[in-house]
């Protein structure tokens, strides 16, 4: 009940948003329910109906992939004070947000089922023409085991990726150095450097921690005075460093400051860290590709080795997207960078997290299709219509889930941008800046995309 008033209460970009996840659902659930009246038609040729029903795979990750973006986006379901006391945790948003995905797709489901049976005649008693009326099954009963685990079968996968993406986490940060250890008097804690014998006795350290409780919790002070109380530097050294020295003081055992015991660096984020693996499952992917279509059959439909090697495509480039977005923002701060190159460089290497893998996923998608249509230009078999709303809804997906990252990552830095204006930064500056980051990633990921095409497409045209 909660998700449904939630749904209704939404703004109507919101409700925009959910109408495309329904409409992907309706494609989707009727691709499948096509597989399964081709094999009801031709009962003499399993592999044939296996290797659809394989290929309706593609348009089902991007409905999923699509839904797990909306669900991110919806601001009824974003965590916010107060939502705790009433018990709306971040548990039970997570419950909310996935039931909300769940009515959005099973809605689509409806959709195609309803369409089905319209082209069978089953609504109208007269059925369709042209070339889907082979998997249409007609004349044939349609067996409702199957008919409802297909037409259920986006909803779950839906909501299941969304109740994974937004599940509650732990909010202990994460430490990347060292075993678990235990701080003073059995506290537990991911410390960045070891205590010594004597430290809490050390000269200061008393007096910096009732300096701290004398002082407010939020001001500068206290936070300098419990760096130095915790071991992290003395009372001295943590004012100095929150003051703005440059050589902020060593830890108690004497070894130089890591980033975790100096009170102010923080580490940056591992965008890149998966650059590496993309370019190795891209390469892979290519190469399954060259293989199937050396032993590929003219005039057949693609067997499910080009259906692998287009899959491991489109996950070397989707986790190459985040490092090379970060990479082109860096490219754009290089050689003395001004004012508005700076920003958008800056801005780029912040949100490559969350609108890198869309764009890869984006050029993955333009490379399969430009591999497509070599392939069936090239004596393949017929682009048909069930060809062609599948491409419209992986190409729709895809396109909608960039669209609907750029909109997150919009509204992730309201702050920074109400605060440049603020400070006096015209509005043209900020639309300049969002231009200069458009044809920075598009000088990157457009020649990319052609070559990654161009070597997808050599061994299908043969």
């Amino acid at each position: 009940m909660l998700a449904l008033r939630l749904t209704g209460a939404a703004r109507l970009a919101v409700q925009l948003r959910r109408l495309l996840v329904a409409v992907a659902s309706a494609g989707t659930g009727f691709l499948l329910l096509c597989a399964l009246g081709h094999a009801l038609t031709h009962p003499d040729a399993p592999g044939s109906s296996t290797l659809r029903l394989a290929w309706c795979a593609a348009p089902l990750a991007a409905t999923v992939y699509l839904a797990v973006a909306v669900a991110r986006t919806d601001p009824g379901t974003r965590p916010r004070p107060g939502l705790s006391a009433i018990g709306l945790g971040p548990g039970r948003l997570m419950a909310v947000s996935a039931t909300t995905t769940a009515l959005s797709a099973a809605l689509g489901s409806v959709a195609a089922l309803f369409g089905f049976l319209y082209l069978r005649g089953d609504l109208t008693g007269t059925p369709a023409d042209g070339a889907v009326t082979e998997a249409l099954a007609l004349g044939q009963r349609l067996p409702a085991p199957a008919v409802v685990t297909l037409l259920t079968l986006v909803p779950a996968a839906a909501s299941a990726a969304v109740a994974l993406n937004l599940r509650p986490r732990d909010p202990r940060p994460a430490s990347a150095t060292g075993p678990r250890r235990y701080g003073r008097f059995g506290a537990y804690g991911w410390g960045a450097a070891r205590e010594t014998f004597g430290t809490y006795g050390r000269y200061g350290a008393r007096l910096a921690s009732a300096s701290a409780a004398a002082q407010p919790a939020d001001s500068p002070a206290a936070g300098a005075a419990r760096a130095g109380a915790d071991g992290t530097g003395s009372g001295e050294g943590a004012l100095l460093t929150q003051a703005g020295d440059t050589q902020p003081p060593a830890t108690p055992d004497g070894n130089a400051p890591t980033p975790d015991a100096v009170p102010g660096p923080t580490a940056p984020r591992p965008h890149t860290t998966t650059l590496p693996w993309g370019i190795a499952v891209l390469t892979a992917g290519l190469a399954v590709e060259t293989y199937a279509g050396d032993t590929a059959t003219p005039g057949t439909t693609p067997s499910a080795a080009v259906l692998l090697g287009w899959s491991l495509t489109v996950l070397g480039l989707a986790l190459a997207g985040p490092g090379l977005t970060h990479l082109c923002g860096r490219l754009l701060q290089a050689a003395r960078p001004g004012a508005l190159r700076l920003l958008a460089g800056r801005v780029l290497m912040e949100e490559s997290h969350r609108i890198g893998r869309p764009l890869g996923v984006v050029c993955a998608v333009a490379c399969a299709a430009y591999a497509a249509t070599t392939l069936y230009d090239t004596g393949g078999p017929d682009f048909g219509p069930l060809s062609t709303l599948g491409t419209l809804v992986v190409a729709g997906c895809t396109v909608a889930t960039l669209l609907t990252a750029a909109v997150e990552a919009k509204h992730a830095r309201t702050d920074t941008t109400d605060a440049l204006l603020r400070l006096g930064a015209p509005p043209a500056t900020l639309r300049a800046a969002a231009a200069v980051r458009a044809g920075a990633l598009l000088t990157l990921f457009a020649p990319l995309t052609l070559i990654v095409a161009q070597l997808a497409s050599l061994p299908l045209a043969r």
